[in-house]
């Protein structure tokens, strides 16, 4: 039984950015086109235009985009060979669509979309989608915003215009994702981040985030989560170099594929480089040692920190940072192994995600242009991720040519709060590396053979992860994974040395709680612990004193409740306990 699924909403997301394009030229005389994509609820479009955009630009392509949509007029698209779209575009001076199409196989036929004498070429994976597309259907549609973006990502090329959109079936569709997008902009993570006091970033240290003591614990709690079931899946935790030297990573392939986002040092005349990630050193430690079948899986585990070079543009918070703590693991098995490997892995994903109760999607990637290995050992990988899936009868969608360069790919992407997806989680299995690499283990027989290497993440990036987070929840974390969780708040000045008494309980039971006897009035305590989301507040006065009471305040709500002490501690311990 197959559980492969495609997209519903690509249709109406490429039908709206190809009125875009149509929009932008009829608006905007002289503009060139570039290429576009699909994001998860849009899309974008790239422009060489004569004069930067502004949100009143934008404006009016979406009434020239109205004004078409409603024309309803019919489209078609039709397979042509690569030099007769390069004389098509060539003679309409399309200088961006024509370097494109330079750079596809001499074979590869080309997809040209045609409407109203407007013409595009498309990318071949949103032919299928268009075709449940009509022209008698009218997409609704919302412009968001427009940036500077390098032609195909490359910051030595020109930079255009990159304009973005949404594009829906329904109106209510629109409406609710208006809705959240207002909402999102309140639980911005960068936002919250600094009034909640958890990280922050410095001039001298562009893109590289400092964690301040409340998101330290937070991430404490995140890394302390993982380790649990580190030990119930049978992981060994290791730790591996942050610089090691070229030879090495020429040997794993990162300097072929991926250099290009690297950061390199010389020690000794020799080039080094500092790690973008921790699979190599993971071959190292494999290495180290004669394995036996027996032995067979090893599953290595680290909370490794990397660095990898982004565009200063490209920056956004904890969401596109230069230096990150992967969750990362590597599992060394032998072919019979690698099925039930990855359902334990599978297994082990969805009971994490579980606890922050995120709903998730997953995705096949399979073999990018940019890869190594063998076409049968390909076909023997990709197979074996979808029997896998197929058999646990999840449903998953296929991302053709996304795969990591030593092999395919099953994606998570979790769901958030505002109905947002988030790429995390992955595993990923690879025939390559452990070949370059000369590991090996010793079967039944004693012969020599070579082991299979499964990557995993749970997390991906922790930071990334963490900012996720802080906006799925706005701030309002739960008990367990709250920074401070809980808040003393004395009356007057008289009554501090009993909130002390108290903090000293609640951190003897293992519970972060800050006093807080500021000479200020209770009410602007109050209102203070409420902006720092601290899920709940004692309140203790000469009433309380005397009956060796507390008051307490959960967060959000008005009423307080007076509890003994040890009651409260009691329910608060069992609410970590089961991570609520």
């Amino acid at each position: 039984m197959s559980h492969f699924v495609q997209d519903p909403a690509s249709p109406v997301r490429s039908y709206a950015a190809l009125l875009l394009a149509r929009a932008v030229q009829q608006a905007f005389a002289g503009g060139k086109l570039g290429l576009f994509a699909l994001t998860n609820q849009g899309f974008y479009y790239d422009f060489d235009l004569p004069s930067p955009l502004g949100e009143e630009d934008l404006k009016i392509i979406e009434q020239h985009m109205d004004a078409l949509a409603a024309e309803k007029a019919p489209f078609g698209y039709r397979d042509i060979s690569k030099e007769e779209a390069l004389l098509i575009f060539e003679a309409r001076e399309e200088r961006w669509k024509v370097e494109w199409l330079k750079s596809l196989p001499a074979s590869e036929p080309v997809l040209l979309f045609e409407q109203s004498g407007f013409v595009d070429v498309l990318d071949i994976r949103y032919s299928a989608v268009l075709a449940e597309w009509s022209a008698s259907q009218k997409p609704v549609f919302k412009l968001l915003n427009v940036s500077g973006a390098y032609w195909e990502g490359d910051s030595s090329k020109p930079v255009l215009q990159r304009i973005y959109g949404v594009a829906f079936e329904h109106g209510k569709e629109l409406r609710r994702f208006l809705s959240l997008q207002e909402e999102a902009q309140k639980r911005d993570h960068r936002k919250l981040g600094k009034q909640l006091e958890l990280f922050m970033f410095a001039d001298e240290a562009p893109g590289m985030p400092f964690y301040l003591p409340k998101g330290t614990q937070m991430r404490n709690e995140l890394e302390n989560l993982s380790r649990r079931y580190l030990k119930k899946y049978g992981y060994e935790e290791v730790r591996t170099p942050f610089i090691m030297n070229r030879q090495m990573w020429e040997q794993s392939g990162h300097w072929e594929h991926y250099r290009e986002n690297m950061y390199f040092s010389e020690i000794d005349h020799h080039q080094y480089a500092v790690k973008p990630m921790n699979c190599p050193g993971h071959m190292l430690l494999y290495k180290n040692k004669r394995r036996s079948y027996r032995d067979l899986p090893v599953r290595y585990a680290e909370y490794g920190q990397v660095h990898r070079y982004e565009y200063s543009g490209a920056l956004n918070g904890l969401f596109r940072v230069r230096t990150f703590c992967q969750d990362d693991a590597h599992l060394f098995v032998t072919p019979e192994q690698v099925e039930q490997e990855i359902k334990r892995t599978l297994q082990m994903i969805q009971e994490i995600y579980g606890i922050f109760g995120f709903e998730y999607s997953l995705e096949l990637s399979t073999r990018p242009a940019d890869s190594m290995g063998s076409d049968e050992q390909w076909e023997l990988a990709e197979q074996a991720l979808a029997t896998v899936l197929d058999e646990l009868e999840l449903d998953y969608s296929l991302n053709p040519g996304d795969g990591a360069f030593y092999g395919p790919k099953i994606d998570f992407h979790i769901k958030d709060a505002l109905d947002r997806s988030h790429q995390c989680g992955t595993i990923q299995l690879d025939f390559q590396m452990p070949e370059k690499f000369g590991l090996s283990y010793y079967d039944e027989r004693n012969e020599r053979q070579t082991p299979i290497v499964i990557h995993r993440a749970v997390y991906g990036s922790i930071d990334r992860f963490l900012g996720i987070l802080i906006e799925h929840y706005g701030g309002v974390f739960p008990a367990w994974l709250a920074p401070v969780q809980v808040a003393v708040l004395p009356v007057a000045e008289t009554h501090a040395a009993y909130g002390e008494e108290i903090c000293q309980k609640l951190r003897s039971a293992g519970i972060r709680v800050e006093l807080d006897e500021r000479n200020e009035k209770l009410g602007y305590r109050i209102r203070e612990a409420q902006l720092q989301k601290v899920p709940y507040m004692l309140i203790v006065g000469d009433a309380e004193r005397e009956a060796g009471l507390i008051q307490v305040r959960a967060f959000g709500e008005q009423r307080q409740e007076s509890m003994d002490l040890d009651v409260f501690m009691a329910s608060l311990q069992q609410r970590m306990a089961e991570q609520k």
